[in-house]
């Protein structure tokens, strides 16, 4: 992939949101920061139109990827996924993390890498997930899919 290739601007659609812990806010802002520092990304048919902004929010329970130029005024695409395909995952993700952030509390190692590998597992689920219901639309690669994945998990969060 070419530099227009890749997401060069990213914003999330809050508003519903109230407030994040410290531990998520965390994960927002790498999630965010490694994304734009490297990624692969291209909309079908408008290749060569990035480097592109990304705008991410949740409409009606559809997760809406409203992609544009990276100047923010040409809109290339508007594609708006159901969220239910999400949910049963992001659900089994955050009762997977909130035992993680338990764990690392008191557990031993052994349990806390248990649990760290079905919550790598199952990000690895919604990112292959995320990259089934993209493909033929936009072009990406898994590490962007985990990071978009990680993104689309903080819109579920509602305060």
């Amino acid at each position: 992939m070419n530099d227009c290739q890749r997401i060069a601007k990213i914003t999330l659609d809050e508003k519903s949101v109230v407030r994040r812990n410290a531990d998520i806010e965390h994960e927002r802002k790498v999630a965010i920061y490694d994304l734009l520092d490297l990624n692969q990304f291209s909309v079908h048919g408008h290749e060569e139109a990035g480097p592109y902004s990304l705008h991410l929010s949740i409409e009606d329970n559809r997760l809406v990827f409203d992609i544009r130029c990276e100047d923010d005024e040409t809109e290339l695409l508007r594609l708006p996924l159901p969220v239910i395909t999400f949910r049963r995952i992001i659900k089994d993700y955050f009762h997977v993390c909130e035992s993680y952030f338990e764990a690392i509390k008191s557990a031993s190692p052994s349990k806390i890498e248990a649990i760290d590998m079905g919550r790598r597992g199952l990000h690895n689920e919604g990112s292959e997930l995320l990259l089934e219901r993209l493909q033929g639309k936009v072009e990406t690669d898994f590490d962007t899919a985990r990071r978009l994945f990680t993104l689309i998990c903080v819109l579920h969060i509602r305060g």
